[in-house]
């Protein structure tokens, strides 16, 4: 990601994995890294974009809008939120271990109506075998969501 943008700031609410991040980090590649969890309140600042890979469907239901109001919370007035997820129909062909974890996964409009609540314009974009489209979402492995000019 820093090859891409000036400055990066990565949260995880488990201390365990921002200590391990600090000490991977080579000095090449620093970025501030630090313990948060997204269900307590907006991360400290104002961002140009956040992104959220594999993490909300690990977040119950009833705390998705609070996940995603924190994170619009912290974005500036055209800031660009990319969240991508396991879609629903994937999870067929979980494992059941896997299933344990993915707790809320929906399918392109379920995503959609959630990031319009907080987002002018969302992007559904699905992922198969390492491509990315925007073709039938039922039969898409993995969905993004490009959000974008918050709420």
């Amino acid at each position: 990601m820093l090859q891409e943008v000036k400055e990066l700031t990565a949260v995880d609410f488990d201390q365990v994995f921002v200590d391990d991040a600090k000490e991977r980090m080579s000095e090449r590649w620093q970025f501030d890294c630090r313990v948060h969890d997204m269900l307590s309140g907006p991360v400290e600042g104002e961002f140009d974009a956040a992104y959220s890979l594999d993490v909300i469907e690990h977040i119950a239901a009833d705390q998705e809008d609070l996940f995603v109001k924190n994170i619009a919370a912290c974005l500036k007035p055209q800031g660009v939120f990319l969240v991508g997820t396991p879609s629903l129909e994937s999870q067929t062909y979980a494992s059941e271990y896997s299933k344990q974890g993915h707790v809320n996964c929906k399918g392109a409009k379920g995503w959609k109506t959630l990031m319009e609540k907080y987002f002018h314009n969302v992007f559904i974009f699905s992922m198969n075998d390492e491509v990315v489209h925007t073709g039938f979402y039922p039969m898409a492995h993995y969905l993004f969501a490009l959000c974008v000019g918050k709420k």
